[in-house]
C-alpha cells in the first residue's frame, strides 16, 4: 500500500497534465489523403483516406463539425473536429470550395470544374438553387449580414454576387487574370490575381475595383490574423507570405516561405500554419520571430485546419477575436464571452430556410449554437517592429 501511496505522491509532484497537443488537418489534393499532424511535436500522426481530390474544409456554424469538401469524389466529409472521427458523408457535386453564411442559414459550394455555384440549406442539406457561371467559380465570401455570397471566377477574372434572399446573380464585375481568394474587409471586398502580383479592393455598393496592394507573381489569398490588426497574403509562385496593415493595407514585411504557399490557418499562440503545394509540407511560420518550421505530409497539400485541445477551447476559439469581422465568413461583431460566461452575442443558430421539406437525419444541425466557454485572451499579443 506504501508503495502505491509512494507513486501517487510522485505524480503529484509532476505537476499537473499538460494540455493535449492541438490537432491539424491539411488536406492533400494530389493523393486523396487527409493528414493529422500533432502541433506539439510538429509530426504527422495519422493519415486518413479520401475518395479523390480533397481542397477546402469549413467549420459548422455551430463548431461541431468539421466539413471536408472533396470534390473529385462528389461528397463532403463532416468530421468530429476533435477526434478526427468521420461522422457521415453527403453526396455533393464538386465541392471545390465551400462557405457558411455568417448567419447559419446557407452552406455555398463553388464547383470549379462544372462551373455551378450550389446553394444549399445549412440545416437539411437541401440543394435550394444552382446557377450557372461562365467559367471555374473559385472562391466564396459573404457579406456580414449573409444578404450577398460573392464567387470569384477564376476563368472569365471575375466576380459574381448572389442575392441570397431571391437566390439569383445581383452582379458580375471584372476584376482582372484569374481571381482567386477572397475575403470581405471593412466594407470593401479584397481579392487575389492569380495571373498577377496584385489584390484588387471592390466596393460592393459601386462596384468599383481599384489596386489594393501588391505582393509576388501569384497571388493568391488573403487572410486576417486573429487579432484583427494585421492580413497576411500569399503568392504561389513568387513563393511568399506578406504581412499587411489591416487599416491601411500597407506593407510591413515579407517572409519568404518556400514551396508555393497557398491556404493559412492560426494557432491559439498567432502562429501561421500553411499548406506548400509544391513541397508536399506544411509550413509554421512564427511571426514574431520569422522562424519557419516544415512538416511533410502528402503531395499537394491545399485547405488546412487547426483545432485547439486545451482547457476552456473550441474549434472555433477564434470567433472571439477581433479578426472575425473580416474574411470568408465575417461576423458584424467578433463575440466578446467573458471568462467563464457564454457569449452574449453568438451568431443565431441555423435556421432551416426550406420548412416545406421534411427535416432528413442531417436536421440534428439545426440546433442553436452551444455557450462558449473561453479565455478572454487566447491569441498572444504580436508586437510589430519595422518591415523587413
Amino acid at each position: 500500500m506504501w508503495r502505491v501511496a509512494c507513486f501517487l505522491l510522485a505524480l503529484t509532484a509532476l505537476g499537473p497534465t499538460p494540455a493535449a497537443a492541438d490537432m491539424v488537418y491539411v488536406l492533400n489534393s494530389g493523393e486523396a489523403s487527409i493528414s493529422v499532424i500533432d502541433g506539439r511535436e510538429r509530426q504527422e500522426i495519422r493519415r486518413m483516406p479520401a475518395l479523390r481530390e480533397v481542397h477546402h474544409a469549413v467549420l459548422t456554424p455551430d463548431g461541431s463539425s468539421l466539413v471536408i469538401g472533396d470534390s473529385g469524389g462528389n461528397e463532403l466529409i463532416f468530421l468530429d473536429p476533435a477526434t478526427g472521427e468521420v461522422r457521415r458523408r453527403e453526396r455533393v457535386s464538386n465541392p471545390y470550395h465551400l462557405e457558411y453564411s455568417p448567419d447559419g442559414r446557407y452552406l455555398v459550394v463553388a464547383s470549379l470544374r462544372r462551373d455551378q455555384v450550389d446553394i444549399y440549406d445549412a440545416g437539411t442539406m437541401a440543394l435550394l438553387r444552382r446557377l450557372a457561371q461562365p467559367d471555374m467559380p473559385s472562391h466564396v465570401a459573404f457579406s456580414p449580414d449573409s444578404r450577398f455570397v460573392y464567387v470569384t471566377l477564376q476563368g472569365s477574372g471575375e466576380v459574381v454576387a448572389i442575392d441570397l434572399e431571391k437566390r439569383e446573380p445581383a452582379w458580375t464585375v471584372a476584376v482582372g487574370p484569374e481571381p482567386a481568394g477572397i475575403i470581405w474587409h471593412r466594407g470593401r471586398l479584397l481579392v487575389g490575381l492569380m495571373g498577377s502580383s496584385d489584390f484588387i479592393q471592390l466596393d460592393p455598393t459601386t462596384r468599383e475595383v481599384r489596386h489594393a496592394f501588391s505582393v509576388g507573381r501569384g497571388a493568391h489569398v488573403v487572410v486576417p490574423s486573429p487579432d484583427g490588426r494585421s492580413l497576411y497574403a500569399t503568392a504561389r509562385v513568387e513563393s511568399g507570405v506578406w504581412e499587411l496593415d489591416a487599416e491601411t493595407l500597407a506593407v510591413r514585411r515579407r517572409f519568404d516561405v518556400p514551396g508555393g504557399p497557398d491556404c493559412i490557418a492560426f494557432d491559439p499562440e498567432g502562429r501561421l500554419w500553411m499548406t506548400l503545394r509544391w513541397l508536399g509540407r506544411v509550413g509554421v511560420l512564427d511571426p514574431r520571430t520569422g522562424a519557419l518550421e516544415q512538416i511533410r505530409v502528402g503531395r499537394s497539400p491545399h485547405g488546412i485546419f487547426v483545432m485547439p485541445r486545451r482547457e476552456g477551447m473550441r474549434a472555433d476559439f477564434a470567433s472571439i477575436m477581433p479578426g472575425a469581422v473580416s474574411g470568408s465568413r465575417p461576423l458584424l461583431r467578433p463575440l466578446t464571452p467573458r471568462h467563464g460566461e457564454a457569449a452574449a452575442d453568438s451568431p443565431p443558430p441555423i435556421v432551416s430556410s426550406a420548412p416545406s421539406l421534411s427535416p432528413g437525419p442531417s436536421a440534428a444541425r439545426g440546433r442553436s449554437r452551444p455557450a462558449l466557454e473561453l479565455p478572454t485572451l487566447i491569441v498572444t499579443p504580436i508586437r510589430l517592429g519595422a518591415a523587413q
